[in-house]
């Protein structure tokens, strides 16, 4: 489980991918596939969380990273611009983009 803190340490990348119902699995498996054999054992990675909306047009992935040059490292790898390409042809769009953690609400 992530754990989600405001502390200033720490690199939160939020991604959309925009695609249509007929390809959503497809996407979500590449997705899979991609933090299974490549993005989980990347230095610096904390975990990541994907979600899918109720029309599948829309996979959004959470992911931590210890630093953000871990994560710029992780996308630079021949492996993951190999993949990215091939992501990147069954989406209408994708845009990966990096937060810093303004607050955290919890239950009462």
């Amino acid at each position: 489980m992530l754990d989600i803190t405001d502390a200033a340490d720490g690199q939160t990348v939020i991604t959309t991918f925009e695609m249509t119902p007929g390809t959503c699995a497809d996407v979500l498996d590449a997705l899979r596939d991609a933090y299974d054999a490549v993005i989980r054992h990347q230095p610096g990675f904390l975990g990541a969380a994907l979600h899918v909306n109720d029309a599948q047009t829309r996979i959004a992935t959470y992911s931590r990273w210890v630093r953000r040059e871990d994560f710029q490292a992780m996308l630079r790898t021949h492996e993951m611009r190999t993949r990215n390409r091939a992501i990147a042809a069954m989406c209408a769009r994708f845009e990966p983009v990096m937060y810093d953690v303004a607050a955290v609400v919890t239950p009462a």
